[in-house]
């Protein structure tokens, strides 16, 4: 249970006044629980707008709502969301408003700026965010703004927090991808104010100007100073745990805490906050106990709560002041505040108060899963645990129905905001939990407190922190591997999200509730969303967003083909794993049938390895099986599912492995029409076609070759086609200039509706029996005012 919860509760029989209900908080009721819901409620219905109102609008709104709220307390369930809508829109269209403007996009630019935040090396770049600080002529409008830049090759200085530079850069709005299930970049953006994002062009113009001292320069050199203290892999948990710095944790790491359901022990929050403030109280009382004389000073209640707020603080900058570091410090202070006004509190109104005081101070820091799973985290703690007595099994007691509440209360979260959720977190948490609490964060904290002063000592703390993280982590690595570790469900929609938190709430109310059980149903929608049923001869495609690459999924009543996986890059995203996995589970895809790789260049088979991982196919085809893996296509090969013809077009058999020129062709002909996927094709190959098969090449979908590139998709193969839908794979603004505007013309002129996965996101076509053609595009369908057209 998170600390401030104990801080907040006074103790039995204490002499505390009431607090007044005839402040002005009062009257108005924005500091209750009730207020901060209702709050909450309108700022995430701004935050679900396609577009937003005028700022001159949102600006009357908000000035009537603070007016009703004043003068007219019965319609403050009307006003506060009112507030909380208006507040929250003004916000986003301010952030929104600060972006590049468009006619800087891909120009060279001089700016001068800080930089912030830890930057991170990688293979081949050093990704950092860059605050402008001074701008003139065009780019003035940048002054203030933050960037989000990266530096390929070897900058001449190390990077480091606070240094000034100057840079010459290209720039671009953000701008990212957009799938089922996906990660929404530009949402990120947004919740960050990242005005844009690039890359430093190389120049004799790029000098390091001045070097300044920093928070976060002092977080990177603690953090240097604990890897120079523990050998081997252990310092990057307590890298995490002291100083927020999770830059040395691989993939594997957050599979693992993902698998457990631990990743909000190396997520700095109460916690730890809570353990920082109640060892100032304990270092202010030693001290009075040592000085008694000190209390004819300062009553030792205040010196108390000043050396745990001031602790609590410190550790909240050097943690990097995320939302649940500043969830806990904002209860902290609140509590303690109460103490000292000798104001009665309950840990609930607390609560109430971090949430309105976020919401007004950053209210696009809703847009972030670590805001909802901190506070409705603690929330459930609050609702569903009750005190009792004291002891060994109390306590026992009160730590088993803490992690139950904690692993069924977000268990709705979890699954909406990253579509699955740890099984395993309940055992694994009741052991983590105290573990870390008691012996890894204390040991820790400690260590790096001392390095200063007695870096022997501090050292030795911080080895044996290891030595017990390490111990921990191996039991955590043996629970992941269980195949029942965690859950996946497909995409859920809201209403499945709120019928799911309804349940939950009936399930975990500690008060004999009737009808528990039933409580159970109410979470199916959402642990088992209705999926589409296809009938036989039906077929769906799916082309995922995946940048200048090509994924596409075929799905049959009974089966699923997946043909291509998307990029990856060394070091950096790998579209497999970040997109296309994700988006297979999201369409509550269980199994592969079938692997197609269609040739073994990167942007087709980069993420190829993370979809084996996930879903092991049984069978992987591919052009260049030398490249790619698998066995190879031959031209010829079929077979039929659910109603539906698969058929391999190219290459021949004995055809040599040529990259492009090598691409499966793969034709699918269903009840209502066909889909032609070439691959990367080139115009030798498409005049090969059109000499031996061309009885088999038209088709009303067709996905275009090579990304439309001038090689490809000749006037002849398009004519011999005559697509009714062509979609074309491609990355937004990409280097290469795809598709071509004399390749757009051609299908245009043939009659094709021409439809692109850069302007579109993820793209839904399906096939009915009847030639009916129902088509969805993730970009207008699931549209927020943050995405960019």
């Amino acid at each position: 249970m998170d600390a401030e919860i104990a801080i907040a509760q006074r103790p039995r029989g204490s002499r505390i006044k009431p607090a007044s209900t005839t402040t002005a908080f009062g009257r108005i009721a924005l500091a209750s629980p009730a207020g901060a819901a209702l709050l909450l409620a309108g700022a995430s219905i701004a935050m679900l707008q396609a577009s937003l109102p005028s700022p001159a609008w949102l600006t009357a709104a908000m000035l009537l709502s603070v007016v009703l709220l004043w003068r007219a307390r019965p319609l403050a369930v009307v006003a506060i969301p009112l507030l909380g809508f208006a507040w929250a829109s003004l916000h986003g269209g301010w952030a929104m408003q600060a972006r590049l403007p468009p006619d800087l996009v891909g120009h060279p630019l001089q700016l001068e700026g800080r930089i912030v935040g830890l930057p991170h090396a990688g293979e081949r770049r050093v990704s950092f965010d860059f605050d402008v600080v001074e701008s003139d002529g065009a780019t003035a409008a940048l002054a203030g703004r933050r960037l989000r830049l990266g530096w390929y090759g070897t900058p001449p200085v190390a990077l480091e927090p606070g240094q000034h530079w100057q840079l010459t850069v290209s720039l671009k709005r953000p701008r990212g991808v957009l799938n089922p299930g996906g990660f929404d970049y530009e949402r990120r953006a947004l919740q960050r104010r990242i005005a844009a994002t690039g890359h430093v062009r190389d120049g004799a113009s790029n000098r390091l100007l001045a070097g300044t001292t920093s928070i976060d320069h002092w977080r990177m050199r603690l953090s240097a100073a604990i890897a120079e203290q523990v050998p081997g892999h252990g310092a990057r948990f307590l890298q995490g745990l002291a100083v927020g710095d999770t830059r040395a944790l691989g993939d594997r790491d957050w599979q693992v805490l993902r698998a457990t359901g631990l990743s909000h022990l190396l997520a700095i929050s109460g916690l730890h906050i809570g353990l920082l403030a109640s060892f100032g109280v304990l270092l202010a009382r030693a001290l009075y106990w040592l000085r008694p004389s000190l209390a004819l000073r300062l009553p030792r209640p205040l010196a108390a709560a000043g050396a745990a707020l001031l602790l609590a603080s410190g550790y909240a900058l050097l943690a990097g002041f995320g939302l649940p570091v500043q969830r806990a410090l904002i209860m902290v202070a609140v509590a303690l505040l109460a103490v000292l006004l000798r104001r009665s509190l309950r840990p609930l109104q607390a609560l109430s108060i971090a949430a309105i005081a976020i919401v007004l101070l950053d209210p696009l820091a809703i847009l972030g899963a670590g805001f909802w799973l901190s506070f409705v985290g603690v929330l459930w703690l609050l609702l569903c645990l009750r005190g009792g007595d004291s002891g060994f099994g109390a306590s026992a007691r009160s730590l088993l129905a803490a992690q139950w509440a904690m692993s069924i209360g977000l268990l709705p979260l979890s699954l909406w905001f990253f579509g699955q959720a740890s099984l395993a977190g309940l055992l694994a948490n009741l052991l983590a939990v105290p573990w870390v609490s008691l012996v890894v964060v204390p040991g820790c904290l400690l260590g790096v407190s001392l390095l200063a002063v007695w870096p022997d000592a501090g050292g030795a703390l911080l080895q044996g922190s290891a030595w017990a993280m390490e111990r921990l982590w191996s039991v955590a690595e043996t629970i992941a591997g269980w195949p029942w570790a965690q859950l996946s469900t497909a995409e859920a929609t809201l209403p499945a999200l709120l019928l799911a938190s309804l349940g939950v709430l009936w399930l975990l109310l500690p008060r004999p509730l009737p009808g528990k059980p039933l409580a159970l149903l109410l979470l199916l929608p959402m642990l088992l969303p209705a999926r589409e049923r296809l009938a036989d001869g039906e077929w769906e495609l799916h082309l995922f967003d995946v940048g200048q690459g090509l994924a596409a999924l075929v799905r049959t009543a009974d089966h699923a083909l997946l043909y291509d996986a998307g990029p990856a890059f060394d070091g950096g995203l790998d579209f497999g794993q970040a997109a296309v996995v994700p988006g297979l589970r999201a369409l509550a895809i269980e199994r592969l049938d079938r692997f197609v790789v269609s040739h073994g260049d990167n942007d087709h088979a980069g993420g190829a390895g993370a979809v084996r991982a996930a879903y092991a196919p049984p069978s992987l085809l591919s052009g260049e099986p030398k490249r790619a893996g698998g066995v190879p296509c031959v031209a010829g090969s079929s077979w039929q599912w659910s109603g539906v013809r698969f058929e391999l077009l190219h290459p021949t058999a004995g055809f040599p492995e040529l990259g492009n020129q090598s691409s499966c062709v793969l034709r699918i002909d269903g009840t209502g029409g066909s889909l032609l996927l070439p691959g990367d094709i080139d115009e030798v190959v498409e005049a090969r076609l059109l000499r031996s098969a061309a009885d088999r090449l038209p088709a009303r979908v067709l996905v275009v070759p090579h990304h439309g590139s001038g090689s490809s998709s000749s006037p002849a193969f398009v004519d011999a086609v005559a697509a009714e839908i062509a979609l074309i794979g491609v990355g937004h603004g990409n280097r290469f200039g795809h598709p071509r505007a004399e390749v757009i013309e051609r299908y245009a002129g043939a009659g094709s509706r021409l439809i692109d996965t850069a302007a579109s996101g993820a793209i839904r076509l399906r096939m009915h029996a009847d030639g009916r053609i129902t088509l969805g595009q993730r970009r207008q369908q699931q549209r927020r005012f943050w995405h960019e057209g």
